[in-house]
């Protein structure tokens, strides 16, 4: 019986040790819950584009795959593909084959749900969202309205220029002599004129010197050195070079010869434009405020324009007042480009520059035609990045035998379905949108061409 009883207590002890091996050593501790656990929640793939499009990245893609690398273009494919094969392929295989190992006879749209759930983009919303709402932005330019454009139609456009040639002039500034730089610029505003505008050159200050023994000569010394008609390069350029900076400032003298010279065209029939540029006040005695608002309040109401060349304070206020007197504009500038950008991009009239006016400009169509095909190409680029990818899957779970031929086959068509569907898709609403950017320039470039054929006519 001891013998008997000694077996029984060893047998017990066994037993005992046992049952405290398969207890958790940490009741606290619960097991680890492997990724595929988390399959519970996983949902069947997208069967529609609208979902497609909204629908979250793969459970493996958020985890594993940078957005930057997955949305990377086409033309830097083999960044995309170093990424997936080394890094995450390996990782992508033993994730899939760990769970369809416990799966019997899976069917393809099973085997499609899953790797779209590991392996699905979730970028579609990012690009397809600006692409859907994208809209051109083109606008038209301002153009006259049809009795405006009459009415200009109508008026001769004389414009008279007043060079100072006083002595200052002689001074250089930043860009070089302002004589010379005055002579350039207008010769160049005068050459954008548009054909059929009147044009006539005053020179004032040009003969003697600034001792007050030439004063008399020199106030007297206002020449139209090219008479108001229609512009000729070559002779008004020689007529620019007739002169040079001399002796004193008639500015009042100058501008009554500028009324003396329109006084013939009466504003009912004719736009009158003065431009004045000076570098000093008045210095012969005369009130060029009054002359200037005598000018306006006369029946021909030229408009008198002056830019202020390297202008002290006391001169700017008097130009001011009289650009103000004549109704017209005074700035003042200090350099060669100051100077260039004042007189050929500010001193055009109004019907100048909307003649200039195009439609649509070409970098502004460019720019917004490349901003949808980057839309577009990360689109088409995403959705193949992710056929590419479950298709690579499948084939391999079929090369595990995993999955049987004929889900294999099931399962690859689905793939190619859904991609063409996205696709398709993502090509349609790219068209839509490139049609409207077309239609719009085509729009807009047609208006602005047939105000000009109006204005032609």
């Amino acid at each position: 019986m001891r013998r008997y009883g000694k077996i029984f207590a060893l047998l017990l002890c066994l037993l005992l040790i046992s049952a405290c091996s398969n207890e958790p050593t940490n009741p606290t501790e619960k097991p680890t819950e492997s990724p595929t656990s988390k399959t519970e929640t996983m949902k069947p793939a997208a069967r529609t584009v609208e979902e497609m499009i909204s629908q979250p990245p793969g459970v493996l893609m958020k985890e594993h795959f940078d957005e930057d690398i997955e949305a990377v273009r086409t033309v830097n494919w083999t960044q995309y593909r170093d990424f997936y094969e080394k890094d995450f392929k390996p990782m992508m295989e033993k994730e899939i084959s760990h769970y369809f190992q416990k799966q019997k006879n899976p069917t393809s749209d099973a085997v499609y749900d899953y790797l779209v759930y590991q392996l699905g983009s979730g970028q579609y919303e990012k690009f397809y969202r600006p692409l859907h709402d994208f809209q051109h932005g083109f606008q038209a330019p301002e153009l006259p309205t049809e009795e405006t454009s009459v009415e200009m139609k109508q008026k001769q456009t004389n414009v008279v220029i007043l060079m100072d040639a006083s002595g200052s002039m002689k001074a250089t500034v930043p860009g070089g002599v302002k004589m010379d730089l005055a002579k350039n610029t207008i010769q160049e505003f005068a050459s954008e004129l548009p054909e059929g505008t009147n044009v006539s050159l005053l020179s004032y200050g040009h003969i003697g010197t600034g001792n007050d023994a030439d004063k008399q000569k020199s106030c007297a010394a206002i020449e139209s050195v090219f008479p108001l008609g229609p512009y000729d390069q070559t002779t008004f350029n020689e007529a620019t070079n007739s002169f040079q900076a001399s002796g004193w400032t008639p500015l009042a003298g100058a501008i009554n010869q500028a009324s003396d010279i329109l006084a013939a065209y009466p504003a009912e029939e004719y736009k009158n434009i003065v431009y004045i540029v000076s570098d000093g006040i008045e210095t012969c005695d005369g009130d060029p405020v009054a002359t200037a608002k005598k000018l306006q309040e006369q029946n021909i109401q030229a408009k008198v324009n002056i830019i202020g060349f390297d202008v002290d304070d006391q001169g700017q206020n008097q130009l001011k007042q009289v650009a103000e007197a004549g109704g017209g504009e005074y700035v003042t500038v200090k350099t060669k480009d100051e100077l260039e950008t004042q007189i050929i991009e500010k001193w055009r009239p109004s019907i100048f520059e909307v003649m200039g006016k195009q439609g649509v400009p070409l970098a502004e169509y460019v720019n917004q035609s490349q901003e949808l095909v980057n839309y577009y190409t990360h689109l088409h680029d995403l959705s193949n990045y992710e056929k590419y990818r479950i298709t690579d899957a499948i084939y391999f779970l079929a090369n595990e035998q995993l999955i049987d031929e004929e889900t294999k086959k099931g399962a690859l068509a689905l793939a190619d379905e859904m991609n063409k569907l996205r696709n398709d898709h993502f090509k349609e609403s790219y068209e839509t949108k490139k049609q409207e950017l077309e239609e719009a320039k085509n729009t807009i470039d047609q208006q602005v061409a047939d105000w000009k054929k109006q204005w032609e006519q």
